[in-house]
């Protein structure tokens, strides 16, 4: 590829988000400008950065320069290409970089709302044209968020993790393509010059210092620059694993109704006995355990001898006028309600309740805290497993809605270099199924059909429940 034609749009992944939780976040699209040597966590930080924006509504593409490179050019056969004396391949890398920033442009004028340009920018010069383009030429913000880090544990460990997995070493001995990657930091070290209050007073930016240990901001300029900070100080890279669950079946699930605070089934308590045994097993150190403030969550957890909290922001979606209803007395009563919400299920609002999108943003404190904490279980509800599964994920707002989380199973999530680890661990409890399709057809009338795949049921039950 040597020219911006279609630049890149096998490359580039975007989400089709819809309207934002908090649609006056972004008054001006914004591009955010990574800054550090290789192997300090850049692409890390954009890629969960961009799952964040996206997730509470932020239309956010992320532009990785290194990827520009690849198509770009097959001319990378070793750490000689990063020399700064290397005119031809800083030729190649000059013009891969533009022609990110030129795309990342092109995303904000067409409704984008965050750009985030994952690119080393260790020069003063580099920045400067950053500040030309973006803010001068176009009139968007611009916040450089710079990652230093001189721990060599960490560095080490970078490297290991990600660096050598890079197409860059496809096929390379691990040890030959390590000591390739230290030569290429050692290449970039010596013309990085990292940003200064002094001499960039001036710049909007965040500097993290040994991945969280401290940091310094200067100049924020706006909310959402500072919510991307407050996320940014939050997110670790320690080893943890997410353990996420429904509540144990309930009476209501029994009997097809939506919402209520009933207390467990019968085989929702042997559910109970099943996740306690379960996490004994797993030998989970320093565990936390957050239940909602529902009675079917608190059940769930009571066979377990880890420290619970209950959180409010965890209660399941609030069903409104058709709190414990069954959804054919919805169609029967509401149908236009039923119709509505089958025809955009993340943006309806239940009438007196909330809707998917409303939930997200009640969960995102929630998000906030299980990025700073170590091990959890989350003992929740279908929506909002829903809602936080979406969140690990990188689910669009259209698939969040409808994604698969049964009774009696533990979704176990390990975050890894830049994502997330998922498995679904079924427990021995039978229990009925209250997972709905995505319909096929909607109906307004009070006499459209309900369709068995709309409501699945399991084989030992009859009840036909969804959320």
């Amino acid at each position: 590829m040597c020219s911006s034609c279609n630049s890149l749009d096998i490359l580039q992944h975007e989400h089709i988000w819809g309207t934002a939780s908090c649609p006056h976040v972004v008054k001006a699209p914004i591009v955010i400008a990574m800054v550090g040597l290789p192997a300090r966590g850049k692409t890390y930080m954009s890629k969960k950065l961009t799952r964040y924006l996206n997730w509470i509504g932020i239309r956010t593409r992320v532009f990785n320069v290194g990827e520009y490179r690849r198509a770009a050019t097959d001319k990378y056969r070793s750490h000689d290409f990063f020399r700064p004396d290397n005119k031809e391949a800083l030729e190649i890398r000059q013009k891969c970089a533009l022609m990110a920033m030129d795309d990342a442009t092109k995303f904000l004028k067409n409704g984008g709302e965050v750009a985030v340009l994952d690119a080393t920018n260790t020069t003063r010069h580099r920045r400067k044209l950053l500040v030309d383009m973006i803010h001068r030429e176009n009139k968007f913000k611009l916040f450089f968020v710079e990652s230093i880090c001189d721990d060599p544990e960490i560095i080490e460990a970078n490297i290991v993790e990600v660096k050598v997995c890079s197409p860059d070493y496809n096929g390379m001995d691990q040890t030959e393509a390590i000591a390739d990657f230290l030569q290429r930091i050692k290449h970039y070290s010596e013309t990085y010059e990292p940003l200064c209050h002094e001499h960039d007073k001036d710049l909007s930016f965040i500097q993290i210092f040994n991945q969280g240990e401290r940091f310094q901001v200067n100049k924020l300029a706006g909310h959402l620059q500072s919510r991307v900070v407050y996320y940014l100080m939050n997110i670790h890279v320690l080893p943890r694993t997410i353990y996420l669950t429904r509540h144990g079946e309930s009476m209501m699930n029994l009997s097809g109704r939506i919402g209520g605070d009933s207390d467990l089934s019968d085989r929702g308590d042997e559910y109970a006995e099943a996740l306690a045994k379960y996490v004994e097993e797993e030998k989970i150190p320093d565990l936390k355990v957050w239940t909602s403030e529902l009675k079917r969550t608190k059940q769930t957890g009571k066979c377990l001898t880890a420290p619970i909290e209950h959180w409010k922001a965890l209660n399941e979606i609030d069903a409104g006028i058709c709190e414990g209803m069954t959804y054919e007395e919805i169609q029967e009563k509401y149908p236009e309600e039923f119709a509505n919400r089958d025809q955009d299920k993340f943006h309806y609002r239940y009438p007196s309740g909330e809707s998917y999108q409303d939930l997200v943003a009640r969960l995102e404190p929630v998000i906030m805290e299980l990025e700073r904490q170590e091990n959890i279980l989350v003992i929740c509800h279908q929506a909002v497993a829903r809602c936080l599964l979406a969140y690990f994920q990188d689910k669009t707002s259209a698939d969040l809605a409808y994604l698969k989380v049964p009774l009696h199973t533990v979704i176990k999530l390990t975050p890894v270099a830049y994502g997330c680890k998922i498995e679904f661990v079924a427990l021995s409890v039978d229990a009925v199924n209250t997972h709905r399709e995505r319909p096929q057809h909607v109906s307004g009338t009070k006499n459209g059909p309900i369709a068995n795949a709309m409501f699945p049921s399991c084989t030992k039950c009859s009840s036909h429940v969804g959320t």
